[in-house]
């Protein structure tokens, strides 16, 4: 059944419920590097980490790394995405390189790490939303394991994505005319918030269509006085969003 958020109460713009049903979609199918299975469980471990015990107690300790143990929940992922995704959920901002690269030591790669994130940025954005109007958090969707869109992956890579010279990751670079890359931003005009996820670009795609929905489209943002018809003006906008940032210990 799609995805509609009728039982809000007030209300809410058409957008949302449609952006998180295509999203929806995108997990009942499999991505560059994981299969639909899986990437229905990394969704579901997002929501695991909320409540989990090793999370609590890396949460108060001066250094997360320094509390050993299990996250909780059970599932068919393998160790490091599990601790990719509560790390990720969780305390986001002490992740540093020294843990990416023990993820890379331990057998992840950069593509599924990416894929990762990717994951984890719409399910929070798409939980909260749902939390934030006061409705049940919509179940996951089904998978159908017989379909082969669902269990092969793709394993694309972008052709230009360089080396890691500006980020812990390879990008596509800013100039990306004439590429398969070409939709992700105009050529020239971009910032690596936006390239940091373009190893895998569906997931740049996956953000921009939630971005359009939850805040305004990609291409408006550099407008500073344009608002996008919202009911908030544009700065009341940035002050919520600045707030918020600074509360999640945000590096932008």
């Amino acid at each position: 059944m799609p995805i509609n958020y009728a039982d809000a109460g007030f209300p809410v713009r058409s957008e949302f419920a449609e952006s998180h049903e295509r999203f929806w979609q995108r997990l009942q199918t499999a991505g560059c590097w994981y299969t639909a299975e899986q990437r229905v469980a990394i969704a579901e471990a997002v929501r695991q980490a909320e409540s989990c015990s090793l999370c609590n107690a890396r949460k108060q300790a001066l250094s997360p790394r320094s509390v050993d143990g299990t996250h909780d929940g059970e599932s068919i992922l393998p160790d490091t995405v599990i601790e990719a995704v509560h790390s990720i959920v969780r305390d986001a901002s002490r992740i540093n390189r020294s843990w990416y690269n023990d993820l890379l030591e331990r057998g992840l790669t950069p593509g599924q790490y990416i894929e990762v994130v990717g994951t984890v940025v719409a399910m929070v954005s798409i939980d909260s939303f749902a939390d934030a109007i006061g409705v049940t958090r919509r179940a996951l969707p089904p998978v159908d394991s017989t379909d082969s869109a669902a269990t092969v992956i793709s394993g694309y890579k972008p052709a230009t994505a360089g080396v890691t010279d500006q980020a812990w990751v390879p990008m596509v670079p800013e100039i990306n005319e004439g590429t398969p890359e070409a939709d992700l931003w105009p050529s020239g005009k971009t910032g690596n918030v936006v390239r940091a996820m373009s190893l895998v670009p569906d997931e740049v795609r996956s953000l921009k269509d939630l971005s359009a929905a939850h805040y305004l489209p990609m291409s408006l943002v550099r407008q500073a006085g344009v608002d996008a018809g919202r009911a908030l003006h544009r700065s009341q906008m940035e002050l919520v969003a600045g707030r918020v940032s600074a509360l999640n210990a945000c590096y932008y």
